[in-house]
């Protein structure tokens, strides 16, 4: 059996009469004229009233999902995949108050790197949105910029936590 293409027209006995959409390696979407969008099996009984081949365009879930976070991490601030240094996982951050009585608090560590990553992507987000700007001059971008890398040089304590160094913050120092 050979595999019709995106556009070629069927006549399926209980569905009537559509045109395939869209085609994986064992489903057609078919578009129904009485039933609207249904999928049917490659395999299944219909009628071919115009055969269309070598339309088939398939794509793997992994380019469509590659494709689906670059999209997503350059017009959000959709954090992408850092992974926390191995020593880490599983840990605690403990935080002990220096006033007698007060009882400690500890929150698992991963908790807070997730946080310290989404604080770092939207930092990006800002320093991005400010170097596009229509509405600052070149020399309010500069100052901006210089601010933005003192943020990134005042979260270099956390750079302990990022198991890759190209996912570390980098300040003043670390860019000259």
């Amino acid at each position: 059996m050979k595999l019709l293409g995106i556009g070629s027209r069927i006549r399926h006995k209980e569905l009537g009469k559509g045109v395939i959409t869209n085609v994986s390696s064992t489903m057609y979407w078919v578009t129904f004229m009485d039933s609207g969008l249904e999928t049917i099996d490659i395999e299944s009984e219909y009628e071919v009233i115009d055969a269309i081949e070598n339309e088939v365009d398939a794509v793997s879930f992994f380019d469509v999902e590659s494709s689906l976070v670059a999209i997503l991490q350059k017009w959000s601030d959709a954090t992408q995949r850092v992974a926390i240094a191995d020593k880490w996982k599983g840990g605690n951050l403990i935080l002990a108050p220096g006033e007698a009585g007060m009882s400690t608090k500890e929150i698992p560590i991963n908790t807070f790197f997730h946080k310290i990553v989404m604080v770092r992507d939207r930092i990006r987000v800002m320093e991005q949105k400010i170097n596009s700007s229509k509405n600052l001059d070149d020399q309010e971008k500069v100052d901006l910029q210089q601010y933005i890398t003192r943020i990134y040089g005042s979260l270099t304590s956390f750079n302990v936590l990022f198991k890759v160094k190209s996912d570390h913050f980098i300040g003043e120092k670390g860019g000259k």
